[in-house]
């Protein structure tokens, strides 16, 4: 029962028990391998089940999620799905799993028996001439090679469904009907070999993302209060137990480091190819790798909710969210399979009526319907889409969707969030200006002095720059802030002030010339003076990311029409900084609603344009994108969860990396949706004109299905890898 079903009984005043507030939750599955994309209307037995709200297929990623009361068990739903003749397995994959080897799949035992008993029956027909014998092992193998596509297209047709195996069955009781036995029993064995080896292609799409599942260990060392360890599973960790990752394994979940300290590798996750160091209190993520040290976390969350399993869960549903391409697969598929049997029925029908005989008539008809039992045009687009999507996050990258991938290939126009995108998002010591001949060192070292007891943000700057540089910071006394003007303390004998440079003071001409150069290159001038003159100025600023002038070049390199900086910070940084990266255009003093003005007014001038932040800020504004970039999603919820691109890592030099892959996923869609139709369009006309027998058909008809999904699998291998190869 759904929760309408229960506002509706109180709505009419019917009493409302206690089973009717069960709740439901999602339960996740993965396919037998042997299922294929066409398998889908098989689980209508399983939405029919009593307590099941609903049924999610996501065919390319080989995942079956389940709404269901809670009182619905597991093997309720595996029996209900296997009465459709599909198979589920839980969402993790374990030892049983792995163990399971291909000679133990019934289908395939039953394919290879059939190939066996075709082999004798040729040789009997061609080296004994005993046709008896061979008619009666080509029956056989009919018989043992067809149990399964039969079985398939019976409940295809229950579910009132025409489909490619509904095709194969009709084809092979046709030659069966005119005496073609040897055909027939072809036809079986090439065609279930064909769909075994697309299996096999899309398999290894799937494969891609559970690896992406075989990242987190399934089992950790989770430490007792007592002080006393137990191996448990990672599903059963809870936020605020302590697990223990040892040196070289894989962090189990999510949390924060207790004690210990390490490196960690974390390319696994966010894509980043430097480990970084870790102590008491950093974060680290479930299917990162630990360093030499051990490591005592603090689990963060459950492990449903880790950043891993997030990725996981929106690769296998960017299904959903189909592009432009796969929507016409979809509807392809959709008209093409009842075209084709109507096709068939026509030149059976009306042979006769241009010469031919009324068995060569229906004999054709078959042949057009064993070329035609093709899903290379329905499955190679979400193919590709899924291995593009699985590569990309091995990259760190998260694409949400088949959608967005497309929008992403036709980006020519990106709009950047300044604070925390193109810039560090803190101040730092940029330039340092020393006036009579002082060491710019020591100049450092005395305004940090005064600077020791200050929580004010420039003031840190110059702390972190000291102590980057290794300076002995001097003790400070009597500090005392001064609003408006600065920090005053005494340091090394003498009182000194750190802050605002005053034209009054001695010296303060000589300063001038600097601090007009510091402004105008966007840079907030710290004066560090005494009693008697100017020391020098220190120049602050929100830096530049390192990768940023790269990554504005990588895109200028990809044909970007218009690369564009949105700031709310005033037009003399906005100037310095946009110069400095080589940007089109920066926007200044902008409002989160002007911010969205000018997206949309972007979008209006023909442009499809992408937004740049982190994903929290400006949210208006990369709502109103064509697609949403964040960066830094791996450690920030709302990132993960929002935009419709996620750069795991905070690294911008992801961004030209994800338009680079989203083109080549572009051309091979293209590529294999014109492969697709030409294909279609060869076999079927040379089937009309009666080139092709029913064997011929098949064998061409299912090679290049399995060429046209090996087309999309080159979206696996690294973009190096696939340059190289060009």
């Amino acid at each position: 029962m759904t929760s309408n079903d229960v506002v509706g009984r109180a709505e009419r005043g019917a009493p409302v028990s206690p089973q009717d507030h069960r709740s439901a939750s999602r339960r996740r599955y993965r396919l037998d391998p042997a299922c294929c994309s066409t398998c889908s209307g098989d689980l209508e037995g399983l939405r029919r089940l009593r307590g099941v709200e609903d049924v999610q297929w996501f065919d390319s990623a080989g995942i079956v999620i389940v709404t269901a009361d809670d009182q619905v068990s597991d093997e309720a739903i595996r029996r209900a799905a296997a009465a459709g003749g599909v198979t589920l397995a839980a969402a993790l994959p374990t030892g049983d799993d792995a163990a399971r080897r291909w000679w133990r799949r019934p289908d395939l035992l039953a394919l290879a028996g059939a190939a066996l008993l075709l082999g004798i029956g040729l040789a009997v027909e061609h080296l004994a001439h005993d046709v008896s014998a061979s008619q009666a092992l080509y029956v056989a193998t009919v018989i043992v090679g067809g149990a399964y596509p039969l079985r398939r297209a019976l409940v295809t047709l229950r579910a009132r469904r025409v489909t490619i195996g509904v095709l194969l069955v009709v084809a092979t009781a046709g030659a069966l009907a005119l005496g073609h036995l040897d055909e027939a029993a072809e036809l079986v064995v090439v065609f279930s070999l064909g769909e075994v080896l697309e299996g096999y292609a899309a398999d290894r799409a799937r494969g891609s993302i559970r690896a992406l599942m075989a990242l987190a260990p399934p089992e950790t060392v989770r430490r007792r209060d007592d002080g006393s360890d137990e191996m448990v599973p990672v599903e059963a960790l809870a936020p605020g137990d302590v697990v223990l990752a040892r040196p070289g394994e894989r962090v189990p979940t999510d949390g924060r480091v207790r004690s210990g300290a390490s490196w960690v590798d974390q390319s696994p996750v966010t894509g980043e190819s430097m480990p970084i160091e870790v102590g008491p209190g950093a974060q680290v993520f479930g299917g990162t790798i630990n360093g030499p040290g051990a490591l005592e976390i603090t689990v963060a969350s459950p492990y449903a909710d880790t950043v891993l399993a997030r990725v996981i869960r929106q690769v296998e549903e960017a299904q959903a969210h189909r592009g432009r391409a796969q929507r016409f697969a979809d509807r392809f598929g959709a008209v093409y399979t009842p075209i084709m049997f109507a096709l068939a029925l026509v030149v059976a029908v009306l042979g006769p009526s241009f010469g031919l005989g009324w068995r060569a008539a229906i004999y054709r008809g078959l042949v057009v319907l064993s070329v035609s039992c093709s899903c290379a045009l329905v499955i190679s687009v979400p193919v590709t889409v899924v291995t593009s999507i699985a590569r990309a996050a091995r990259d760190g990258i998260l694409i949400k969707g088949g959608a967005y991938l497309e929008a992403l290939a036709r980006v020519d126009t990106v709009a950047f969030d300044k604070t925390g995108t193109l810039t560090e998002g803190r101040p730092v010591l940029v330039r340092m200006v020393a006036l009579d001949g002082l060491d710019a060192d020591h100049l450092l070292a005395l305004a940090a002095g005064v600077e020791s007891s200050s929580e004010h943000p420039l003031g840190r700057a110059v702390l972190d720059a000291a102590r980057e540089r290794g300076l002995a910071v001097p003790a400070a006394r009597d500090a005392r802030a001064r609003p408006g003007v600065g920090i005053v303390a005494t340091v090394e004998g003498r009182r000194l002030r750190v802050g605002r440079l005053d034209p009054a003071h001695p010296g303060a001409e000589a300063a001038q010339v600097a601090l007009a150069e510091l402004e105008s290159a966007g840079i907030t001038a710290v004066a560090v003076a005494d009693d008697a003159q100017v020391l020098g100025l220190l120049g602050i600023a929100d830096a530049a990311r390192p990768e940023a002038a790269g990554a504005i070049g990588a895109l200028r390199d990809l044909g970007m029409r218009h690369l564009v900086m949105l700031t709310g910070d005033n037009r003399r940084v906005a100037a310095a900084l946009a110069a400095q990266l080589g940007l089109d255009e920066y926007r200044a003093g902008l409002l989160p609603e002007d911010k969205t003005a000018a997206i949309e007014q972007l979008r209006a001038t023909q442009r499809t344009v992408a937004m740049v932040g982190d994903g929290v800020n400006d949210a208006p504004a990369l709502a109103s994108a064509d697609v949403a970039v964040a960066m830094g999603a791996a450690g920030t919820d709302v990132a993960l969860e929002t935009a419709d691109v996620a750069l795991m890592a905070d690294d911008l030099a992801r961004l030209p990396a994800a338009l680079r892959l989203a083109r080549r996923a572009q051309r091979n869609i293209r590529q294999n949706v014109v492969m697709s139709l030409a294909s279609v369009a060869l076999l079927v006309a040379a089937a009309l004109a009666g080139l092709l027998n029913l064997t011929a058909g098949v064998v061409l008809n299912e090679g290049t299905a399995v060429l046209i999904i090996a087309n999309g699998l080159r979206m696996l291998r690294h973009p190096a890898e696939e340059d190289q190869r060009q």
